[in-house]
């Protein structure tokens, strides 16, 4: 278990938050990231809320969005990510957490204006506009941490 190929731990992570730390062989971490994942969920109506989305109807996905709890999402879904990642081995190098980090608060920025911030004439609402913002941060980091090993 545990070193081997951290890219599968990065996309087990992506499928549902502590999946990479039951493959890493980090049961208590799991637990406690799939609890975290499952309350957030709940209390923000996220499975609703991917419904309408999906459907093109941003408006009620907007509605039944619960803003203060779906504020953690991005975070903690990227903190699973990056943690799963380097328990399997994976970024070691200087600054390898900056595209994680970066793209966590890209995609809580996405949280906060996606009831409202129109891209291409498009209101993207609560699940596109965060997913969208959390690509282009982990480009912003991949970018911010060459900068950073430029000059050091």
């Amino acid at each position: 278990m545990g070193r081997s190929n951290p890219s599968e731990k990065i996309l087990w992570s992506i499928a549902l938050p502590g999946f990479g730390q039951f493959l890493n062989g980090k049961l208590v971490k799991g637990i406690v990231l799939i609890f975290l994942e499952f309350l957030i969920n709940v209390q923000a109506n996220l499975n609703a809320v991917i419904i309408p989305s999906f459907h093109g109807d941003i408006q009620t996905a907007i509605h039944l969005t619960n803003y203060q709890w779906l504020m953690f999402y991005p975070c903690i879904y990227m903190f699973a990510i990056w943690d799963a990642y380097r328990d399997a081995g994976g970024g070691s190098g200087s600054f390898s957490y900056l595209p994680f980090v970066i793209s966590a608060f890209f995609g809580t920025i996405g949280v906060i204006y996606s009831s409202s911030f129109k891209l291409f004439g498009f209101l993207w609402g609560p699940i596109f506009l965060p997913i969208l913002l959390l690509i282009v941060g982990v480009g912003v980091g991949h970018l911010v941490r060459l900068i950073l090993l430029k000059l050091s």
